[in-house]
């Protein structure tokens, strides 16, 4: 059997054993509807108010702040088209050009049916100009929308900063925290976000769950209608088994916090520095401090990451190229033209991500085999004569 090393865990993560556990009743033993008048379905509501509050412990929020959702992209989508929905007139939104397409490309389409977008630039490290965002927001903007952390290069954006400038305009402030929750500390209770959107699936519940956090006295209507759900702020039976997991995927990921910082950021520099190392002309895309520690972003000029994909698959390796909601794009990714990467760089990028299941022996064994790889794709480049010209040039 094939050697598997699984680092794209900011596409997905596995289902922790928990988690599975802890969901699989409400399959079987437990199936009623939470909404029904019996008991057998009422003490199912209860089951999701106790999700609902693990999820909000982990954020620092109070319980009757989450909306539980179908994904991070219906959170997300939800945010922005509510709060559109809340100030019919106001017409512009702001939000950032290296943005999740759930958001970018939400944007690019109101920006064809009559709102006005300002899409916020990146300096080469991938980090914003602050005065920019300030010099942007107008009195008819509606809402500003930025991530917390990058999905492709890990950049942690400074979130209380940009919430600080964005309230003292009264603004409404929300942020995509799908790639930070689990991974970095939260306090909702003391945060300028009004919104915050988060993703099961990113922090080892089942794909197919999600959740909005809406600070309590935040204005906003409802995405989904049809029903009286999720206190009228979310239409749709609840999707009990998937709720009880995030629950627990977030009891969990409070649990493992710490080990996020520490020994899953040690395997991440360890394999970061080995590849830098061993491999001639590899870079790093995204700043080195202010990122998640689970992600790094690396380019190998003159070789496609496709290619590099297809090779490092054949060994047991699963990494990915960029975000997995734009996969199967033949262009550069937008988040490192966005930040001047090189298009000898860009077309080249792999993006590692690890989780608290990964060891270190994973790392070596990824370090071992990435740089004859590299190789293999530049001695067969059609640009292999210019390619060795350039590298002996550089070292010389």
């Amino acid at each position: 059997m094939k050697k598997l090393v699984y680092v794209d865990n900011n596409a997905t993560t596995r289902v922790a054993d928990e988690v599975l556990e802890e969901m699989l009743p409400y399959f079987t033993e437990h199936y009623g509807n939470p909404s029904s008048m019996h008991t057998f379905g009422g003490k199912l509501y209860r089951k999701i108010d106790e999700a609902r509050a693990k999820v909000a412990d982990l954020l620092g929020a109070d319980h009757s702040e989450i909306i539980f959702t179908s994904c991070g992209t219906e959170s997300d989508n939800a945010a922005v088209r509510g709060t559109l929905e809340a100030y019919p007139n106001k017409r512009h939104i702001i939000t950032t050009r290296v943005e999740h397409p759930a958001v970018l490309s939400l944007c690019q389409y109101l920006a064809r049916t009559g709102y006005e977008v300002t899409e916020l630039h990146v300096d080469n490290n991938g980090l914003l100009d602050l005065e920019e965002l300030r010099s942007s927001i107008r009195q008819d903007t509606a809402l500003v929308s930025i991530m917390y952390a990058n999905n492709e290069t890990g950049v942690i954006f400074p979130i209380e900063e940009i919430g600080e400038i964005v309230k003292e305009k009264g603004i409404t402030f929300h942020c995509d925290a799908v790639q930070a929750v689990g991974k970095l500390p939260l306090d909702m209770s003391k945060s300028t976000i009004d919104m915050l959107s988060l993703s099961g699936h990113k922090l080892h519940a089942p794909k197919g769950v999600g959740a909005l956090y809406i600070k309590k006295g935040v204005k906003f209507k409802p995405f989904i209608l049809g029903g009286h759900h999720e206190n009228n702020r979310r239409a749709g039976t609840e999707n009990v088994p998937y709720i009880v997991a995030l629950g627990k995927a977030c009891e969990l990921a409070k649990k493992y916090l710490a080990e996020e910082q520490t020994r899953v950021r040690k395997l991440r520099d360890k394999l970061e520095n080995e590849i830098l190392f061993r491999v001639p002309n590899a870079r790093l895309n995204g700043h080195k401090t202010f990122r998640l520690p689970n992600t790094t972003n690396i380019s190998f000029e003159y070789v496609e990451g496709e290619a590099i994909l297809l090779l490092l698959d054949e060994v047991g390796i699963c990494a990915s190229s960029g975000s997995a909601c734009t996969s199967g794009s033949l262009e550069p990714s937008h988040v490192l033209r966005a930040m001047g990467v090189p298009f000898t760089a860009a077309h080249g990028s792999i993006r590692f991500s690890m989780s608290r299941y990964n060891t270190e022996e994973e790392m070596d064994y990824i370090a071992e085999h990435i740089p004859p790889v590299i190789r293999r794709l530049k001695e067969i480049s059609p640009y292999a004569a210019e390619i060795e010209k350039l590298e002996l040039a550089r070292k010389g």
